[in-house]
């Protein structure tokens, strides 16, 4: 085989001589194209770029060595990449990005990967050299205030996607623009990434205690749209947030008392729908009972028994109650008294989150929290049954028909669907002026319900489903208008559409022996739980798909096809 070049080729260069153990060859100098390489710009920071004319020619980048070409911002962002000028926003405001709520705001921003997350400019970036060594320094602290704001909104029942969106949304306003917030239910943690030379900075902090108090839910929001408009230093934020933990519950104990048995007596007249004097019978011993199932489960939690034990005890005087009802000949309907008490004491604020958590992606938060709804429910129906049980071996006269409204009174209940979600607002701690939005929300719910089984025929659970979405809608539409959250608006007037009746019915079913037909209400009460969860979620998207998208203005498009990021896409795979 020869060794010879073929005729035409060109010749190669002849490799160094020297270089071994001799001095080095000089190095041969080529021109080196690397494609799609941008030519670098200074910046004023890693979101911050020099402003450019709008007269100005696109930056050019050398895509070989035979020919160049230029880039429009929307090939670099197709790319991958975001062009050394910076991406043109029609506004710039304060935050991050855009005018709209902070939630939108951040929401968007965790629903956009990291990489993909467009360059914009919320203020100026300090060029002296001290800022850097400040804001190395309030980094720890601005860390610290979100996992303790995050803490606080994570407690109050919120779901974990806003509770991410409010930590990266506090980390955004003080310039910490690289975090990764993180939540699951009982820890959360956040780390910054100073560059990709320094080593990241992270914390976390966990979540031992939970309270329904939605007047410092409220507080907490504030704090944070005013964080986010970058009106708060660090250190006010702190201030502030130090006085949101001291303040005192706006409603006493004895009125939390009231409240438990006024929200099982208004259930007793949505049920039964009657008003006579045996109802008001009914009333007052649902009442007693659901005051008494209050103090004692204080009691044993003052002991420190878990919360599963609570709901137990909770749960026991509403159905010994309707068991020494039955025995009676004036038919006291004891079934309606069982009915009301497990009203006040169903977990809906901790199944609507769990099914929240779940339909946004967050699945071990959300299989924690479902968790720990089923074992509530399983220690109500445990202190129920118990009960049940031994009224059934000594002949007691429960029927399951009374708990199933058969007497149908729309006035009556409408009223007692008001009462109701009144009483549970106030168990939730809201404040005060919000009591009146909640009430209205709950009628419309409640009414929406009756209207569709009553008139329309349809199928209690999508009657559920139906109500429960514009509930979630109109309490949404409502925290947008206050800017603040709306679980308040949402939570308490869902109460009347729980599914107490078919609870109990199951329960009952068990207890005098038809395993059957325990399972078929069993079922039907987890169908009617789930059309109820899923039905609040998806009002709540529903407003949020219809209003304005962060970033975008009302002269650019219509609200209805404005894009919005969604959840990644998996396709179950």
């Amino acid at each position: 085989m020869s060794d010879r070049e073929p005729e035409g080729a060109p010749a190669q260069e002849a490799p160094p001589t020297e270089g071994l153990l001799g001095p080095d060859a000089p190095p041969i100098e080529r021109s080196v194209s690397v494609p799609h390489a941008p030519q670098p710009v200074q910046t004023e920071g890693l979101l911050g770029h020099h402003p450019v004319p709008e007269a100005a020619e696109p930056a050019r980048v050398r895509r070989g060595p035979l020919y160049q070409d230029t880039l429009t911002p929307e090939e670099w962002n197709a790319a991958g990449y975001t062009p050394s000028r910076g991406i043109d926003l029609a506004e710039l405001h304060k935050g991050a990005p855009g005018d709209a709520p902070w939630p939108d705001r951040m929401r968007t921003l965790l629903r956009t990967p990291m990489a993909e997350r467009p360059a914009f400019e919320r203020t100026a970036r300090e060029l002296h050299p001290s800022a850097g060594a400040q804001a190395q320094r309030n980094v720890p602290r601005v860390l610290d205030l979100s996992l303790r704001i995050g803490e606080l909104l994570l407690a109050s029942g919120e779901a974990a996607e806003d509770v991410e969106a409010a930590m990266l949304g506090i980390a955004h306003a003080y310039r910490l623009d690289h975090c990764e917030p993180q939540v699951t239910f009982t820890l959360i943690s956040i780390s910054h990434q100073p560059s990709l030379i320094d080593p990241p900075v992270t914390a976390d902090r966990v979540v031992r205690r939970r309270t329904s108090d939605y007047t410092r839910l409220a507080a907490v929001y504030e704090l944070v749209a005013d964080i986010t408009a970058e009106q708060v230093t660090v250190n006010d934020a702190y201030r502030r947030l130090a006085g949101i933990r001291r303040n005192r519950h706006p409603y006493p104990v004895w009125l939390m008392a009231l409240a438990t048995g006024l929200l099982a007596g208004a259930a007793s007249f949505l049920v039964g729908g009657q008003v006579d004097s045996t109802a008001w019978l009914v009333f007052v011993s649902a009442f007693t009972a659901a005051v008494l199932g209050d103090r004692l489960a204080s009691a044993i939690a003052r002991r420190g028994l878990p919360e599963f034990y609570q709901f137990v005890i909770a749960a026991m005087p509403a159905a010994l109650c309707g068991i020494l009802l039955s025995f009676n000949e004036l038919h006291l309907r004891g079934s309606v008294v069982i009915t009301g008490g497990l009203f006040a004491l169903l977990p809906g604020r901790a199944m609507v989150a769990a099914v929240q958590d779940g339909l946004t992606g967050f699945y071990i938060t959300a299989a924690a929290r479902l968790l720990e709804v089923v074992y509530l429910i399983a220690g109500i129906v445990i202190g129920v049954m118990l009960v049940l049980y031994v009224g059934v071996n000594y002949n007691a006269r429960l029927r399951p028909d009374e708990s199933l409204g058969g007497t149908t009174n729309p006035p009556v209940q409408l009223v007692a669907a008001m009462v109701l979600a009144l009483a549970f607002a106030m168990l939730l701690q809201t404040d005060r002026r919000s009591l009146p939005m909640v009430v209205i929300n709950a009628a419309i719910g409640w009414s929406t319900y009756g209207v569709l089984t009553h008139n329309a025929d349809v199928s209690p659970i999508v009657a559920t489903g139906v109500a429960a979405g514009l509930v979630g809608l109109f309490g949404q539409l409502l925290a947008r208008y206050r800017a603040a959250s709306a679980l308040p608006y949402v939570t308490a007037a869902i109460g009347p559409l729980m599914p107490g009746s078919a609870l109990y019915l199951g329960m009952l079913a068990f207890a005098q022996g038809h395993p059957a037909s325990g399972l078929v209400s069993a079922s039907r009460a987890v169908a009617l739980a789930l059309a109820l969860a899923i039905g609040v979620n998806l009002g709540g998207e529903v407003a949020r798909l219809f209003l304005k998208n962060p970033g975008a203005s009302d002269r650019d498009t219509p609200h209805v096809l404005i894009p919005r990021r969604a959840a990644k896409r998996t396709r179950g795979f």
